[in-house]
């Protein structure tokens, strides 16, 4: 019978030896065995610690037995490894160390091992008096690291152009000049290498499968899913010509003024303005570069290089740091192509000085100087573009200007409007559409008791706390549902008929128009212009309590207001879909109010939220065609299902398309068909038809 391996039968002694030990507060190693794997290793100490002793041995196996510990020689060396004893709140800290690191197990032309490279026994004592009171076995099997196994070079990576192969085409070869463990399309691992960790490669992108093969290639469509005409219009292609590739954004944005010493980039400006602009176009100047105006992000950071896109208006406020401020270049030494070719606009600019600097600059601070110097800083720009066909016909530039110490310190808050005007406009007057309403665009509004200039409805724009005491309106856009509200102070004991007043005020201050206008550009001077009155369904009458209130509390409080607008499409402007506004409803909505108390209900204001809501909806001009039994039973021919759409296999020619008149599509077609004719009669069939 055999023995026993020796590491197993020393910790089952140790155990014995050393378990009990802690309930009477002798010494012990917690663990009392461990395997080590890399160059470092610790333990704890627990006991009576004083005047102990800690010392390190390479045990030596002799015949598959391993020594009897002894605490004779005391050492904290022992070969490659030393010993490390740190005292902390009632123990020691014992780590186990290899001096030279790992850089012997690793050489540049052998290959990796399936055996470990170290394979050692250590054993830390802990004695007084010569006298052995805890033993910590330790178990040394260290393998090779490939990615230790070579330096990594810093040089810098060279990017290969998505447009022609992908951007990572081994995302999991994370180390350079080294085999990743389990990358198998790591071209750095040998095949003797790779073969060790084959079966538990990454999957998917990560391991390196970057170009899926899609779903037109005649090779990967399955039986069972393969429709009968599939072989007529499948590909034949590798998979390097993937339609995958180049599937990024590549776009352009206008560079900063950059410092002496940076490397100036090129960046390549498209300019169409010669041929007349289109809506979303960059507006351009004559030196080929994008006309910049700051501009909110999505993310709500201010660009200052944004590019200004023709027929596209903003309004937008802007914090700048007064240290870091820098005057913009004067915008009346600017040349605006104006979309027809040679043509150029200069823009008119007007300054005036602004009446109170300090509504503009916050936080602010002057640093006291010897020298009273002042600097003149822009508070508002607003920009007024007059329009006709596809070019710009005049550009008017209202400048608000504010002198300020040179070194005065502030957060400064700068108001940016662009606004487009067609030429032949008399005011400033916007419209919404011309005739239909354009998405995005405000909702026209007309008050005809002539009580107020009403020329819109609102919604709340909350800030600060959002108290309704300091929210601010903004429009409500064509075709966007939104939802909006604020925070009303109301006491414990609030008069509750005074409360619903106050709450129908307050939501009636939104919608203060009579009417709003079906289209976007019905005359406000004229009532019957295509004006609808507004509906409004009144709060309820409730009765009065005299009890009410007293205890905190009021019954059907209106809080909420409901705005429903009814779309429709009237029909088509040379293919564009015209919008109109059929009917204005609104509703209130009301809530049983009780003031919240904590531990006790003390005399303080209590926050009732109020909102409105509004809500386009679209109503089908005609009542819409019921699907046939062939629609409702082969639904792969549906196009609103599946992304091959046979009824609109001639899509030029239908009515769907709506890029160009209907007339000019059906020509174009028609002589599309002719060349296909003209080419089927000069085809070499019908040659040899007629030579016979």
């Amino acid at each position: 019978m055999g023995l026993p391996p020796p590491a197993p039968l020393l910790l089952g002694l140790l155990l014995l030896q050393g378990v009990p030990r802690p309930l009477g507060g002798d010494l012990v190693f917690i663990p009392a065995f461990m395997r080590m794997t890399g160059p470092a290793a610790s333990a704890s100490l627990v006991g009576r610690t004083e005047d102990v002793t800690v010392s390190l041995a390479l045990l030596q196996d002799k015949e598959g037995l391993l020594p009897v510990p002894a605490c004779g020689v005391l050492t904290n060396e022992a070969g490659e490894w030393s010993l490390t004893v740190t005292p902390s709140v009632n123990a020691l800290d014992v780590t186990v160390r290899m001096k030279r690191g790992l850089q012997r197990c690793f050489s540049e032309t052998d290959s990796f091992s399936e055996s470990p490279c170290i394979v050692q026994t250590l054993l830390v004592s802990a004695s007084r008096n010569s006298s052995c009171l805890a033993h910590l076995l330790i178990r040394v099997e260290i393998y090779a690291n490939s990615s230790l196994a070579h330096n990594a070079s810093e040089n810098v990576t060279v990017i290969p152009s998505q447009v022609y192969q992908p951007l990572g085409p081994c995302p999991c070869n994370l180390t350079a000049n080294a085999c990743d463990v389990r990358c198998c399309c790591d071209q750095e691992c040998s095949s003797d290498l790779t073969e060790l960790f084959r079966e538990a490669c990454f999957t998917g992108v990560f391991g390196g499968d970057v170009n899926p093969q899609f779903d037109q290639l005649c090779s990967v469509q399955e039986p069972y899913r393969t429709p009968g005409w599939f072989p007529f219009l499948c590909v034949q292609s590798s998979l390097a010509n993937s339609p995958f590739l180049g599937y990024f954004y590549d776009g352009s944005v206008s560079s900063r003024q950059h410092i002496a010493f940076e490397v100036h980039l090129h960046t390549d400006y498209r300019d169409f303005s010669d041929f007349g602009y289109k809506q979303g176009d960059p507006v351009m100047t004559l030196d080929k570069a994008y006309l910049t105006i700051p501009q909110v992000s999505l993310a709500g950071q201010c660009m200052q290089d944004a590019p200004v896109a023709f027929l596209q208006n903003f309004d937008v406020l802007c914090a700048t740091n007064l240290e870091v401020y820098q005057e913009q270049d004067d915008i009346i030494n600017v040349k605006i192509k104006n979309g027809a070719v040679g043509g150029i606009v200069q823009p008119k600019v007007i300054y005036e000085e602004a009446a109170d600097p300090d509504k503009f600059i916050t936080s602010t601070e002057i640093l006291f100087s010897n020298e009273s110097t002042s600097r003149n800083v822009n508070v508002e720009e607003h920009y007024i573009f007059r329009w006709n066909n596809n070019t710009i016909s005049e550009i008017n530039v209202k400048i608000i200007r504010a002198e300020i110490n040179a070194h005065q310190k502030g957060i400064m808050t700068q108001r940016f409007t662009v606004k487009f005007l067609s030429y032949n406009s008399d005011n400033e007057e916007e419209f919404s559409g011309n005739p239909g309403y354009q998405l995005g665009k405000p909702v026209r509004a007309l008050n005809t008791n002539k009580m107020n200039n009403v020329t819109t409805l609102y919604l709340w724009q909350s800030a600060g706390r959002g108290l309704c005491t300091s929210a601010t309106f903004k429009p409500i856009l064509f075709g966007e549902n939104a939802l909006s509200g604020c925070l009303l102070e109301v006491g414990i004991h609030e008069n509750c008929t005074r409360l619903r007043e106050n709450a129908v005020e307050l939501l009636d201050s939104l919608i203060q128009a009579t009417h709003v206008a079906m289209r976007g550009n019905s005359d406000y001077n004229d009532p019957s212009d295509g004006w609808l009155e507004i509906i409004r369904v009144d709060a309820p009458d409730t009765v009065v309590d005299p009890s009410a209130g007293a205890n905190g509390s009021c019954m059907d409080i209106p809080t909420q207001l409901h705005i429903r607008i009814l779309i429709s499409d009237a029909g088509a402007v040379e293919g564009i879909t015209q919008q109109e506004i059929l009917g204005v409803q609104t509703r209130f909505s009301s809530v049983n109010w009780q003031f919240h108390c904590g531990l006790t209900c003390e005399d303080k204001a209590d926050l009732l939220p109020v909102s409105a809501s509004v809500q386009f909806i679209k109503i089908p001009a005609q009542v819409p065609r019921p699907l046939s039994r062939f629609q409702i039973n082969f639904t792969e021919y549906d196009c609103n299902r599946n992304e091959v759409c046979w009824p609109q296999l001639l899509y030029p020619l239908t009515r769907y398309y709506q890029g160009e008149p209907y007339s000019q599509c059906v020509a174009k077609g028609l002589l599309l068909v002719s060349f296909f004719i003209l080419a089927a009669f000069l085809s070499n069939p019908w040659t040899r038809t007629c030579r016979a």
